[in-house]
Parts: structure tokens; sequence; C-alpha cells
């Protein structure tokens, strides 16, 4: 499967690392997309950089399977662009596989894509969320048809194991 990466500066590293990794090496291919291809971004630990493959104008969202979004500050930087916004928006359209940790619901807040689904988030976004009249529960991991999300960095597991499963579901593209 081809997964996109949205990412912007300040992601949470372990967020943006492990489940990139563990979809990688469960055979998926994962694109970093980003405001500028070839941009360099660093973590919020300052533990991990990642480099922007393609910029959100060089891809559209029917090119891949999945949308991978790690949280950290990342969501709330992107969410300030229309480009990210319409790209998130693309995905939960089509009802393609969206896996969200953390703060990145908030980039669901902006793309008005949360109203239809039970999710989790961070606790201050879990707030948030409640107040646009989200389904919210405080849950290590919440499948939802096609979104998975979970709270926080020792979610991670769990978070993984469930993308991994909403992914075994995908028919393979031909």
């Amino acid at each position: 499967m081809k997964i996109a990466c949205v990412l912007g500066p300040k992601f949470e590293d372990s967020e943006f690392r492990e489940p990139h990794d563990a979809f990688r090496d469960a055979g998926h291919e994962v694109t970093v997309v980003g405001l500028e291809a070839r941009s360099v971004l660093e973590g919020d630990k300052g533990k991990v950089r990642a480099t922007v493959d393609k910029s959100f104008r060089d891809v559209k969202p029917d090119q891949f399977d999945a949308l991978f979004i790690p949280g950290g500050s990342s969501p709330d930087k992107l969410r300030a662009h229309d480009e990210a916004v319409a790209f998130v928006k693309a995905f939960m359209r089509a009802g393609k596989p969206v896996f969200a940790i953390c703060h990145a619901p908030q980039l669901l807040l902006t793309a008005e894509e949360y109203k239809d689904h039970r999710m989790t988030a961070w606790n201050t976004v879990q707030g948030d969320l409640k107040k646009a009249g989200a389904n919210v529960v405080d849950q290590e991991v919440v499948v939802d048809r096609n979104l998975v999300t979970s709270r926080q960095p020792s979610d991670i597991p769990a978070f993984i194991k469930a993308s991994l499963k909403v992914l075994e579901q995908i028919p393979a593209r031909r």
C-alpha cells in the first residue's frame, strides 16, 4: 500500500518515527508530504529528522491508499495551509484509511471531517473535539471505519497494530 504521511515542523518524534518504520517494515511505501519538497523537518524533541519527499502541490490524494498524520505541533502548523487541509479532507471524503495520533485530529477539525466518527486524541484536543460536537472517547486506540486514532506516545504500539490491521483489509491495487 502507498501511504502519505503529512508532516510539518515540530512533529512528535516517536509518533512519526515508530509508525513510519512499522509501515515500511510491513512492506508499505511511505511518502512524506509537506509544504516544501526536500525540506528537512525536525521533531519537537530534536531526536528525529525527516525529509519531505513531495509537496502538496506535487501529489494528489488518489495516488495513495492511506493517510498517516503524526502528532506534535505539526498538525496545528499544517492546518493553517489550505492545501494541507484539502489533502486530509479528500482522504476522509473518499473513505480511505486515515491514521491520526495525538494532536493529529486538529487537522480533522479544520477539515470539518470529525462529526460522523468516534475518535480519541491528546487530552486537550479531546476537549476541542467535544466542543465541536465530535464523538470522543478516552481510549488508547479507536477504530471507526476508515479512521484510526490514538491519544499519545504511550499508545503507539496499539496505534500501529490497529493501523496495520486496517491496511490488511484493503484490496491490493492492480
